[in-house]
């Protein structure tokens, strides 16, 4: 798996996912919406400190600049 995350997009998605999580624990949100943003944070939550979203792999996005030393390239 290649990074293409970049470090704003990280920090923007485990932000998100910490807000998501406060939210359900303390029953602002609940119900099954509340179960599916649940499971939406921690998926965000992975893929910020992996750093390495699939969708982005499939659709060809990258948020994180191009590494110019990787040799896998060439």
């Amino acid at each position: 798996m290649k990074k293409n995350v970049g470090s704003a997009d990280s920090i923007i998605r485990i932000v998100i996912a910490a807000i998501v999580g406060v939210l359900f624990y303390t029953g602002t949100i609940s119900g099954i919406l509340g179960i599916v943003l649940l499971v939406l944070a921690g998926v965000l939550l992975l893929t910020g400190f992996v750093s390495f979203c699939p969708l982005y792999s499939i659709f060809g996005v990258r948020s994180c600049p191009i590494d110019t030393n990787d040799k896998s390239k060439n």
